[in-house]
């Protein structure tokens, strides 16, 4: 078994964005798909009106099978949302809906004056995924925000020196960051850096982590390790994150290698599971 991960970000209070939506097909809507593929492939699209599965989920199904056609997997754009509306017989917004959803989760990507097109995000390594968090909740229509920073010398914690291969207890810059977007935190990222890279600690973590490291120390992120964990906040960590006391957080733990399979990096990352949600995606290997 081979393993491909993408982040997909649920912003759950009502007032935030929607990111990224639950994959699983919606009862009974299994039903439509070998129609609505022999109506792609015959480039005529039609919608069940009489149907109890509500238009905008027909519609995003039909987004679906549309987006695996031959040409549009080559790049061709996809019809515009009035010809898309008029053909399903739908209202623009239905349409403007579910072609959204993919551009959340990945599947297609929006240019303004351009039009609309399979992303080619989706054929990216999972290095290249969670690399990318900013540029990737950017493209989503989202801003991440600093909350808080802190960038200081530390005693490495036990988990750390053990993860970089270092003696306890020595002393690493720790980077602790809160994250987050429209208004709320969403993450608290603590990530310790090996001596290896030399760092001073004047190097601006404000922009991408990566893109920083890469600048200042020359090292690239090649793969990773990671854990996941569930945990409570504790009070201290709930404040951070404007949540009471005990709210669910999944903990994610990685270490980055460069491409000498040389640890640079541990981090803990824990998300407010309620804002933020992991899901992993396995594929089988071709024999």
């Amino acid at each position: 078994m081979t393993s491909t991960a993408r982040a997909k970000y649920l912003a759950s209070d009502r007032a935030a964005p929607k990111v990224g939506h639950d994959l699983r097909v919606q009862p009974g809507i299994e039903q439509l798909t070998s129609l609505i593929q022999l109506f792609i492939q015959g480039c005529m699209m039609k919608l069940d009106h009489r149907s109890s599965i509500p238009l905008r989920a027909q519609v995003e199904q039909v987004l679906r099978e549309l987006v695996l056609v031959s040409k549009y997997q080559k790049g061709t754009l996809l019809p515009d949302e009035v010809k898309l509306a008029a053909q399903l017989g739908v209202s623009r917004g239905t349409v403007r809906s579910g072609i959204s959803k993919l551009v959340f989760e990945g599947i297609l990507e929006r240019k303004a004056g351009i039009g609309t097109r399979v992303s080619n995000r989706r054929v990216e390594s999972g290095i290249r995924a969670w690399r990318s968090f900013t540029e990737e909740m950017e493209a989503k229509g989202i801003k991440v925000k600093n909350f808080g920073l802190t960038y200081r010398l530390a005693r490495s914690s036990d988990e750390a020196a053990r993860a970089l291969q270092l003696n306890p207890g020595t002393e690493v810059w720790r980077l602790d960051r809160v994250r987050g977007w429209n208004g709320k935190p969403v993450l608290i990222t603590t990530s310790w850096f090996h001596p290896r890279l030399g760092l001073k600690g004047v190097e601006d973590f404000t922009s991408k982590l990566y893109y920083t490291l890469e600048k200042v120390a020359g090292v690239r992120p090649h793969h990773a390790r990671e854990e996941f964990l569930a945990m409570n906040a504790d009070a201290q960590r709930a404040k951070m994150l404007r949540v009471p006391a005990g709210t669910p957080l999944l903990l994610r733990e990685h270490t980055v290698f460069d491409p000498g399979n040389r640890p640079f990096e541990y981090a803990e990352v824990r998300y407010v599971s309620s804002r933020f949600t992991l899901t992993m995606e396995l594929r089988r290997s071709e024999v």
